[in-house]
């Protein structure tokens, strides 16, 4: 386990050194000092305060669709960003998936198709495109809700480690997303996932939490070396309670943790646990998470959550 740490530390090092780099560079604040609030034709954003918690601040934006009348109900999802986000002020934080990653542009895009290669930031390849264009023509995007909570600077390498983390948003702010929102309240409808740090966090979360979860994914999840047989328990578990419910891994060619990904991927499958797996080129950096990241976070959740 310490051994797992380590890895884990000096990874997340790196990505917190670059995306703070990434931010210098006009791609959100590292500071903490408020940036433009993104804007989007087809969804509106709420911006939460839900006060003193015993990890931090809780703050959390919301991406509500704008369609549909008084009576449209919609799925769930929760997103957690990585670990740069988790460096920034819990305000500022809380902004990674709406601005940061571009997410209120991507539900501008589902909502208005054909996707094009630069909706993916370039990161795409023609049949895969193609793909995602043929789907959204026979089924167009239903709509998510999608609450994105700050995350603080943990260590996900065991679930005590996010326990207070967990219980927080299942019990406090998938409440208030339902109470206060046009939220569909059924676990089928409810969704968790992330990317970086926030992707171990979102898999750990769902898999410990599966009474809670109807669709867990993991985008370039911050997985340890040697992690692979803990998380074949972890989903044998989930699946145990919840057996329909949906899987997926999300990595990227220059991915950090394409490795363990992958083998948790092929570990998944020799132990007959069902899931979906993507590997799209590209890095581990901000530019994938807003191509590749925003648009496979709505599409796959939106195919595989209960709608209204």
């Amino acid at each position: 386990m310490t051994e797992v740490r380590s890895a884990f530390v000096r990874r997340s090092f790196l990505l917190g050194v670059a995306g703070a780099l990434a931010c210098a560079h006009g791609e959100g604040s590292a500071s903490g000092q408020a940036g433009p609030r993104p804007s989007a034709r087809h969804a509106r954003l709420l911006e939460w305060d839900l006060g003193p918690q015993s990890w931090g601040r809780a703050r959390a934006t919301v991406v509500v669709p704008r369609w549909g009348g008084p009576e449209a109900r919609f799925p769930v999802l929760v997103a957690l960003h990585g670990r740069g986000e988790a460096l920034k002020s819990p305000a500022e934080g809380a902004l990674g998936w709406p601005r940061d990653y571009a997410l209120m542009r991507a539900v501008d895009r589902v909502c208005a198709p054909p996707l094009t290669a630069a909706d993916y930031e370039g990161l795409v390849d023609a049949p895969r495109l193609n793909r995602a264009n043929v789907e959204l023509a026979s089924r167009p995007f239903g709509g998510l809700i999608i609450v994105c909570p700050w995350l603080p600077d943990v260590h996900p390498a065991g679930t005590s480690d996010i326990a207070a983390y967990a219980h927080y948003v299942i019990e406090t702010l998938l409440p208030r997303a339902r109470s206060e929102t046009p939220a569909i309240a059924a676990p089928e409808a409810t969704g968790i996932d992330g990317v970086s740090l926030g992707g171990i966090v979102a898999l750990r979360i769902g898999l410990t939490c599966p009474d809670a979860f109807g669709a867990v994914g993991g985008i370039q999840p911050a997985i340890g070396d040697e992690q692979a047989a803990e998380w074949v328990s972890l989903a044998r578990g989930a699946r145990a309670r919840r057996p329909d419910m949906k899987l997926r891994l999300l990595t990227s060619e220059e991915d950090y943790f394409r490795d363990p990904i992958e083998a948790l991927s092929r570990s998944w499958n020799t132990a007959g646990i069902v899931h979906d797996f993507s590997e799209f080129p590209g890095p581990h950096d901000y530019v994938f998470n807003r191509g590749p990241g925003s648009l496979g976070l709505l599409l796959w959740h939106d195919r595989n959550l209960q709608h209204g």
